[in-house]
């Protein structure tokens, strides 16, 4: 597919401007906000931002206060207490191969899957494989993920190396290996941030495949680094203070800023549908933006409870049941939206809420929605 893409890529033109546009329509319709359906709409974005800042609540909750047996997921990660994380080694091979998951994930399945499917003269079905395209805001999820592997691989939120942390072990003992983590891990995002904007329009530009060579060539890294730590013989203070700082100083304040941000969100979102307006439109779509960073700045630990208690889904399904969407604006039933089944969330409910449907709520072609003409 790679190979087929620089082939598309060196007869594509980067500039958005002079590349035909892919135009497609919705699927449940053309639905835009009337005055009949407004309350419908400002409800139904209502309570998908209820269940936003639940999730993020509970998962926080989960590392901080109560996971397995009363603990949180934090000591138990921290002190080996569970057969899949017994020592400082498993922990950091876990850490490893949630960075290794995402890399792979932006480079074949976020970027490569639309292109994969343009290629194969299915337009309509590219446009749906690319997320966050209602707000066209897929660049920077992308390179918020990236940001999520640096974060893991510094041990710090700021770009600075913390002392415990992977890079700073890693360059005492082989520099050249911590070098080119870290070079790749910048190439990754700044490829991708160099895909013109919107990515939606811009599927088969030569940048997107030279984003996806990045992505490939930090994941085949991120192996090396896996296999680095597999033979490191001792060190293990050092490796405790990793997997402490990692949690203390990356996945806690990330998680934090989540819940706080999407707090936000849903309190924008509420002051939408009690007064409905362009600005208040604009204010949720700006909460929107502000709370994907942290989730986005997550994924690089999508392991422990955001997994086992199916909040990934819960919170970030895509593609969308559009159909369905389009019935809960046209009849106000929400009452499916949380349906459980064994504790978790079911598959028809995740894929009616979260940050997507959300976003499709609050945006159209990259602006926030507005009302003031009605």
């Amino acid at each position: 597919m790679l190979a087929a893409a620089m082939a598309v890529a060196m007869t594509a033109c980067s500039d958005k401007n002079d590349e035909p546009e892919i135009d497609i329509k919705f699927d449940g319709g053309a639905i835009e906000i009337t005055a009949d359906n407004l309350h419908n709409w400002t409800r139904y974005a209502s309570q998908v931002a209820v269940l936003l800042e639940k999730d993020a609540d509970n998962l926080l909750k989960s590392w901080e206060q109560s996971y397995e047996g009363g603990r949180p997921f934090a000591e138990i990660f921290k002190q080996h207490t569970s057969g899949a994380y017994s020592s400082s080694d498993n922990c950091i091979e876990q850490i490893i191969d949630g960075c290794s998951d995402i890399a792979n994930e932006v480079g074949t399945a976020k970027i490569g899957d639309p292109l994969e499917l343009l290629l194969q003269g299915h337009p309509q079905q590219a446009l749906y494989a690319v997320e966050s395209w209602f707000s066209w805001h897929s660049r920077e999820d992308y390179a918020n993920n990236i940001i999520s592997i640096r974060n893991s691989y510094y041990g710090s939120l700021d770009g600075q190396i913390a002392t415990a942390s992977m890079s700073n072990l890693v360059a005492s003992i082989d520099s050249d290996l911590d070098r080119s983590v870290k070079e790749r891990i910048a190439l990754a995002q700044t490829a991708i941030m160099a895909i013109p904007a919107p990515f939606r329009n811009n599927i088969n530009s030569t940048e997107t495949a030279t984003a996806m060579t990045a992505c490939a060539n930090l994941e085949q890294t991120l192996e090396s680094l896996k296999g680095f730590f597999a033979s490191l013989q001792g060190h293990e203070a050092e490796k405790q203070a990793i997997v402490e700082n990692y949690v203390d100083a990356v996945v806690l304040p990330t998680y934090r800023s989540l819940a706080a941000e999407t707090t936000a969100l849903r309190n924008a979102v509420s002051d939408m549908a009690l007064n409905p307006s362009d600005a208040t439109f604009a204010a949720a779509a700006e909460a929107w933006f502000a709370a994907r960073v942290p989730w986005e700045q997550s994924e690089a630990f999508l392991f422990g409870p955001v997994d086992a208690l199916g909040l990934d889904p819960n919170m970030d399904s895509w593609p969308l049941d559009q159909t369905a969407i389009a019935n809960h604006l046209t009849s106000g039933d929400l009452s499916d939206l949380d349906i459980t089944e064994g504790g978790l969330v079911t598959e028809a409910s995740q894929n009616v809420r979260g940050f997507h449907t959300l976003e499709f709520l609050l945006f159209k072609d990259g602006a926030p929605r507005t009302v003031d003409h009605l």
